[in-house]
């Protein structure tokens, strides 16, 4: 064999040599199922406060649930218009529990929160196998209480998914590493694969770190290492590629378009607005997107660098423990590389479990800090797993080597770093806790610096210090996370855990929307009204508010930029104009159309009758086009077109009547320093306001319900 087919990991020896083929200890199963309980119980508590979260992909969800053809491309409404701007796949799990158990929003989110359970089982079982039960627990807490992580595995876009699938690929991959065994490395494959079609190429991020470890670890000649790589990919190219050759063999006069593409077709919104486009900030038919003037690198979605998960709101979201596991990645892997093709399998695995980890972790954090396009705080769960793995590893690792002086400063050091951020963090958000800011910093440094100490005071003392010091370190963001639960989230852009000042999406500020139980929205203006407080806020939070809408457990005020409430937040049908929708539906293959998904999405998921969302989710698809919209009211398929409310006109997110704040500038498609544009205007115009154009000047308007309706089957002059 020459030396460069040698594997750095040896075979296993015929023995049970991994941690999970050891004998169970009595207390964790029990402690397991509480962990999963927990867990549950976390994810699911409050979940219907939030409605239909986003209404974006809940309208997808809702015409999935009432035609297969719009569940299979992930249409936004039932008579097949548009797709949203992502592969189907996150949509089928919510689809099929609306189909069995009707429409709603725990029917929409209840799979969501299972499957951030099952994203803690599976972290469970690949920490577990080469750490032992206690680190995969502490891994699993980690994971459970990551702020991030309670607020996507609560709400319905594709992340959520795309988090699951991402561990799924790491176990199987550490698991193919363990013998070199070719059905987990093709697994990995296919749970890629279902990643592209959650998130198109996102899923690949993480690939060059694993493909690389298994390439040169995997315990096998290197010719077989090469050919079960190749399986692997095509296995991920039949499992993320079946839908993408449908799709692209389908005549295109006969499927939905692809929304978020400019020529209808799913590659092109792969390679540009999903795909590239997000590194390199050309997002064709973007929002407000990267690499224009005025971003500071990152254009409308914050500076760019390598500190850009620590700043502002994205610190909140993720970056509670992100020093200690980058302190237990280098430290895991010191300790770890002295089993250099040694006989100790156990060691070696233990090592590959720290680059699989870390190599997922460090790969994916620095494409979110120096990517230039859309990004918003929520796309860093994908870290939580890589993160909580690390920290349960690296404290594993280090409280076995404790004896060593080294071992245990570095573990009372990373607990005194973690107290110390846990402290900034805290103070970000004006008003918040102040007492739990100065309680975790003096805790976790006073265990910080007991705990190289407390062994010669015996084993119970440690432990208490221990224990202390764990406390410290998860009080943050636990605290978050009991924010994040108690807090209904809608709208497009969501953020976990209370306001904080300067944070958050386009102009610096993250977005909440509130919906009452059962999907309505509060009703009232300034001065309050049903369900809500003076002022507008919401009523019914535990512990009140305070003057300025903070409250013990965070900001309740829905902070949507001015002018972006018909974009990026929907609107509010009321009773009359949802009657009008019903009407005779059954005679239209749209009820209405409207420009903008999320105002499609409000009418439609109130009526539950098709809404052709006009120009896609930002108004900017070209689809359909002015011709086609005629030929569609010609024949008449579509009855109704609905304008701008009086609010939305007037730039505040409709039926809210809460203050908003200004968003700052954002460059249009000619770079003009506008506010976020509003839905219809797409680059240079767009086919959507020559629509609207088409329509005023043709249709008769009248309100309903305060929204401007326009009757397409009974022009008010002759139609061109």
């Amino acid at each position: 064999m020459t030396t460069a087919a040698v594997p750095l990991f040896p075979p296993a020896p015929p023995a049970a040599t991994t941690a999970t083929t050891s004998a169970r200890p009595r207390w964790e199963r029990p402690a397991y199922t509480v962990l999963l309980l927990l867990t549950g119980a976390l994810l699911l508590w409050n979940l219907g406060a939030s409605g239909y979260a986003n209404s974006f992909y809940s309208a997808a969800v809702q015409a999935g649930a009432e035609s297969w053809k719009a569940f299979f491309f992930g249409s936004s409404d039932a008579g097949n218009s548009i797709t949203v701007d992502k592969p189907p796949a996150a949509l089928w799990p919510m689809a099929l529990s609306v189909r069995l158990f009707g429409l709603g929003g725990w029917q929409i989110l209840v799979p969501q929160a299972l499957m951030g359970v099952g994203t803690t089982a599976v972290l469970y079982a690949a920490v577990r196998r080469q750490f032992g039960p206690v680190a995969a627990l502490l891994s699993g807490v980690v994971f459970a209480l990551t702020p991030v992580a309670a607020l996507m595995f609560r709400f319905n876009n594709p992340d959520a998914l795309l988090a699951l699938l991402m561990t799924v690929t790491v176990y199987c991959v550490l698991r193919a590493l363990d013998g070199a065994r070719t059905g987990w490395l093709v697994g990995a494959g296919a749970a890629v694969g279902l990643a592209f079609l959650t998130k198109t190429l996102q899923a690949f991020v993480i690939l060059p770190p694993l493909a690389l470890l298994y390439a040169l670890c995997a315990p096998t000649r290197l010719r077989r290492r090469l050919g079960q790589l190749l399986l692997a990919a095509v296995a991920m190219v039949v499992a993320g590629g079946w839908w993408v050759a449908v799709v692209e063999l389908w005549p295109a006069g006969s499927r939905p378009y692809i929304g978020g593409s400019q020529n209808n077709s799913f590659l092109e919104l792969t390679l540009g607005y999903n795909g590239l486009g997000r590194i390199n900030g050309n997002e064709t038919g973007s929002v407000g997107g990267g690499g224009r003037p005025g971003g500071g690198g990152g254009g409308g979605w914050g500076q760019t660098g390598i500190d850009r998960l620590f700043t502002g709101n994205i610190g909140g979201q993720i970056s509670w423990l992100l020093p200690a596991a980058l302190v237990m990645l280098a430290a895991g892997l010191v300790i770890t590389w002295r089993a250099r093709r040694a006989t100790d399998s156990l060691e070696s695995m233990a090592r590959a479990s720290f680059l699989a980890w870390g190599g997922s972790l460090l790969i994916t954090g620095l494409v979110f800090s120096y990517m230039q396009g859309i990004f918003h705080e929520y796309y860093t769960v994908a870290l939580a797993p890589f993160l909580a793995a690390l920290v349960g590893m690296g404290v594993a690792v280090l409280w076995e080597e404790r004896g060593s002086r080294a071992a245990s400063l570095t573990l009372a050091g990373s607990l005194a770093l973690t107290a110390y951020w846990a402290f900034v963090l805290l103070g970000r958000a004006t008003g918040y806790l102040p007492w739990l800011r100065w309680t975790v910093l003096g805790a976790g440094v006073g265990a910080a610096v007991v705990l190289p100490f407390a062994a010669r005071l015996g084993r119970r003392a440690l432990l208490a210090v221990a224990g202390v010091g764990l406390g410290a370190a998860l009080a943050g963001p636990f605290a978050y996370c009991l924010t994040t639960v108690n807090t209904p989230h809608a709208g497009s852009i969501v953020t976990a855990g209370p306001a904080v000042a300067g944070g958050g999406g386009p102009g610096g500020r993250g977005m909440r929307a509130f919906y009452l139980p059962g999907g309505g929205m509060p009703q009232g203006g300034p001065g309050g009204g049903p369900g809500m407080r003076p002022g507008g806020r919401p009523a019914g939070f535990p512990g009140g508010t305070r003057p300025g809408g903070a409250g013990p457990w965070g900001d309740v005020r829905g902070n949507a930029p001015r002018g972006a409430g018909g974009l990026l937040n929907g609107t509010r049908a009321s009773a009359e104009a949802t009657a009008a929708l019903r009407a005779d539906a059954g005679r239209y293959t749209w009820a209405a159309a409207s420009i903008g998904s999320q105002n499609a999405a409000s009418y439609q998921l109130a009526s539950r009758v098709p809404v052709m969302p006009i120009g896609g989710f930002n108004g900017s698809d070209p689809s359909p086009t002015l011709e086609q919209f005629k030929a569609y009211v010609k024949a008449g398929r579509i009855h109704w077109f609905i304008g701008q409310s009086e609010s939305q006109a007037q730039g505040d997110t409709p039926g809210q009547g809460l203050p908003q704040p200004q968003a700052q500038p954002q460059g249009g498609a000619g770079g003009e320093a506008t506010g976020l544009r509003r839905a219809g205007a797409g680059p240079g115009g767009g086919t959507s306001s020559a629509i609207e154009t088409w329509v005023k000047a043709t249709f008769k308007a009248t309100t309903i319900g305060g929204a401007v309706f326009y009757d397409l089957t009974a022009p008010a002059t002759t139609m061109p």
